[in-house]
Order: C-alpha cells, then sequence, then structure tokens
C-alpha cells in the first residue's frame, strides 16, 4: 500500500502486512492517493478506514478564558473512541470474512469427495458392463 499526497509524494508505504495501521498528519490539504497492489494472483480482500479529524489543542479550541483543558481531553476522548469503534468494525468483519471462508471450504471439500465417489462408482459400473458384453455368447460367436 502507499498513499501519496496532492504534491505527488510519498506519505507511508507498507508491504506485506495484514492488520496494520498507521496514521499520519496531512502536511497540506487535497486529495491524496491509497493505492493497494496485489503481486499475486490470488485475490484478496481489502477493508480500510479513513478517519478524517484533528484533535484541538488549548490554543485553538477557544479564546475566552473560561474553557480549560478539560475541553481538550473530552476532544482527545471522542477521537480515541472513534479508533476503538473503528477496530471493533473491522475484528467483525474479519471474522465474519473468515468464518464464510471456512463454510465455503467445508462444503466444496464435501461436494468434491461425493462427486469421486459417484465418478469411482459409475466407473466400475461400466467396467462391469463392458466386461459381459466381451464375454458374452453372442459376441464370442460372432468374432468367430
Amino acid at each position: 500500500m502507499q498513499v501519496t499526497s496532492p504534491g505527488d509524494n510519498t506519505v507511508h508505504t507498507s508491504k506485506g502486512t495484514s492488520g496494520d495501521k498507521f496514521e499520519f498528519k496531512a502536511p497540506r490539504s487535497g486529495m491524496y492517493k491509497f493505492c493497494f497492489h496485489n503481486p499475486y494472483s490470488t485475490p484478496e480482500t481489502v477493508s480500510f478506514n479513513i478517519h478524517v479529524g484533528h484533535i484541538p489543542n488549548e490554543h485553538n479550541i477557544a479564546k475566552d478564558e473560561h474553557l480549560d483543558p478539560i475541553n481538550v481531553k473530552i476532544a482527545e476522548l471522542r477521537e480515541a473512541l472513534e479508533s476503538v469503534t473503528l477496530e471493533q468494525k473491522y475484528l467483525k468483519a474479519r471474522d465474519v470474512r473468515h468464518r464464510h471462508t471456512n463454510e465455503s471450504t467445508r462444503r466444496r471439500v464435501v461436494l468434491y469427495t461425493v462427486a469421486e465417489y459417484l465418478a469411482l462408482a459409475a466407473a466400475s459400473a461400466l467396467q462391469v458392463v463392458y466386461i459381459r458384453k466381451l464375454f458374452s455368447k453372442s459376441v464370442a460367436y460372432n468374432r468367430v
């Protein structure tokens, strides 16, 4: 994965990681590109969340003397709570995806096993019919 800023500068790069988290401060406003690349032929599922925001500090939250640093802590806690909520959503989605994958794999194995047994039974039946036909009297007299 590669994150590129509006000026085509690379902000973040990561390779071959699962469940990776990162954060960065945008040096400038504009459109950031998130590019995912899969060099393998196997399909992959990518899920990601982007949170745009900032944590205000004491200087830019308000100029009144009535406001105290508690407002800053509340804003920080709100950001942390959003992060935890996003992590829970990610873990639930991952759990559902893995359960679906395991169930479909089990079904596929059962279907392949049944198909193999049916093919083996059909081949055996055809061999019996063919051998009986070879040794039947009418076919033997026709060959002489």
